[in-house]
């Protein structure tokens, strides 16, 4: 794609008019993303012929006047735990190198409907558990603004995909924060939804009671766009909300003027980097400049939501990687006896340290004797920072905190230090223990150059209240024409 980096609605209409061709933009970013080396392992599996076969048909439908909309023949790329009929999906771990899916998941299913041109997997911590882009079977990706620093994760292969210009959309999933951070440290829009607002079926399952599909954009009024494509009920997932669907696009546009924006004054006391302090002050105050006013509200149980969020995600983990055991869909060990040795070794060589780490720990507290203590106790907690939303949202309609309490940092800086590397999601991991939605927007930049977001989180299925402030924030600021 080009510098400019035009908005879904300009593709859109350059198509509609013949100014371009889906075919054009599909190669351009074809060629875009077969010369990333210098960005690390960014894709681990490109569609060029399918791809191209994709961008044809949707050229032909323009030559019609049968498009099927704005996102027809526009080109996009998915996270590689996102499953597309007759794809590898690897999650970024050697357990599932081979494993070709049989069936599209949800997502996929609507951006095919839609006539979005699917260019590719991306990489991913493995089974979407980092917060780094570093524990990847397949190799580390790098920021695009400085690629010795570490685009974030578990989906900063996705950010750096829009950040860099490759696509001008593409497809996360959030845990903890998988989404928000790496829009924050890669400068692009990144979503999280309600949970249930976009359906999980053929999502590779981390932790399910957390695990929501995100869009990551330049603009927001495109990452609105995408949401209103892939949102809305599926039967096939029991968790899927039955709540219509806003229109996005339109919602976005309201103004902001005398919206009521809340600020926690508990995240004082967390560990919030001099630089992100600063950078949030100014993005506060560029949001009053729009006639939004401020009230103060308290999140008393935030302080434990990092703790809570890793005893539930471990556990939940913990169950669900249980079904990758060498006997089924995964890659088998050659070295085994019997059937216990087949199970051990299948998954000693199949997963990588990380993924290692949460089976453990989620083991532990789920275990007979420490469940009330740890997973009981954890549950508990996350009522408790729901309710606490809850009532804040009586006071306000939106809620703003800062998306990371850092800049991206040097790579392998806290591989060592997975305490230090899970704190970075000390802004993030309480919005999915609610279930909330909330936006990462780009407000600023470091003295290195370097992104950062404004968090902004709605209640419950007000996506489009949070992207309207995120959308007008950004048509207000210069952060939009900055580039890698």
């Amino acid at each position: 794609m080009d510098k400019a980096r035009p908005s879904i609605k300009d593709l859109h209409a350059r198509l509609s008019q013949g100014e371009t061709k889906s075919v054009d933009l599909t190669q351009q970013s074809l060629d875009h993303a077969k010369n990333s080396d210098s960005l690390g392992t960014l894709f681990l599996s490109l569609r060029e012929g399918r791809a191209m076969a994709a961008a044809e048909a949707a050229d032909q439908r323009a030559k019609q006047g049968k498009r099927l909309g704005p996102l027809d023949g526009i080109p996009i790329a998915i996270k590689d735990n996102i499953v597309m009929k007759d794809e590898v999906a690897t999650c970024g771990s050697q357990f599932l190198r081979d494993y070709v899916s049989p069936y599209d998941s949800h997502v996929v299913g609507k951006l095919k409907e839609a006539g979005a041109v699917i260019i590719g997997k991306t990489n991913l911590d493995e089974f979407a558990m980092g917060s780094s882009n570093e524990h990847s079977a397949y190799g580390v990706v790098r920021n695009p603004w400085d690629r010795d620093r570490v685009p974030g994760g578990s989906s900063g292969a996705s950010a750096v995909c829009v950040a860099a210009g490759i696509a001008p959309l593409s497809l996360g999933s959030e845990t903890g924060g998988s989404v928000r951070q790496p829009a924050s440290f890669c400068g692009v829009v990144g979503v999280k939804p309600t949970y249930g607002r976009v359906s999980r079926y053929g999502l590779v399952a981390f932790a399910s009671s957390l695990d929501q599909i995100g869009p990551f954009s330049w603009w927001v009024e495109d990452a609105a766009l995408l949401l209103q494509v892939i949102a809305g009920r599926d039967e096939r997932d029991s968790t899927s909300a039955a709540q219509a669907v806003d229109d996005y696009p339109q919602t976005i546009q309201k103004p902001i003027d005398g919206l009521r924006v809340g600020l926690v004054r508990d995240f004082t006391a967390t560990d919030l980097d001099a630089a992100a302090e600063k950078n949030f002050s100014t993005a506060v105050e560029a949001i009053r400049g729009l006639g939004a006013k401020t009230v103060e509200v308290s999140l008393p149980h935030l302080k434990y939501a990092v703790g809570c969020y890793y005893v539930i995600n471990s556990a939940e983990a913990s169950a669900n990687l249980a079904r990758f055991d060498g006997v089924r869909y995964t890659s088998r060990s050659k070295d085994h006896g019997n059937l216990k040795d087949l199970f051990v070794n299948s998954r000693t060589q199949g997963f990588g340290v990380e993924v290692k780490r949460r089976i453990m720990l989620g083991t532990y507290v789920l275990s007979a004797g420490y469940y009330d203590a740890y997973y009981g106790k954890a549950c508990k907690i996350r009522h408790l920072i729901r309710e606490d939303f809850i009532k804040a949202f009586a006071k306000c309609d939106v809620i703003l905190t800062p998306t990371s309490p850092c800049e991206a940092f040097p790579l392998g800086a806290k591989l060592e230090n997975p305490l230090q590397m899970y704190l970075s999601d000390v802004f993030t991991a309480s919005i999915n223990l609610a279930g909330l939605p909330a936006v990462s927007v780009p407000s600023g930049f470091s003295e290195q150059g370097l992104p950062f977001g404004l968090q902004i989180i709605a209640p419950d299925f007000a996506e489009g209240r949070a992207l309207g402030v995120a959308h007008h924030y950004q048509q207000s600021t210069d952060w939009k024409d900055m580039r890698p």
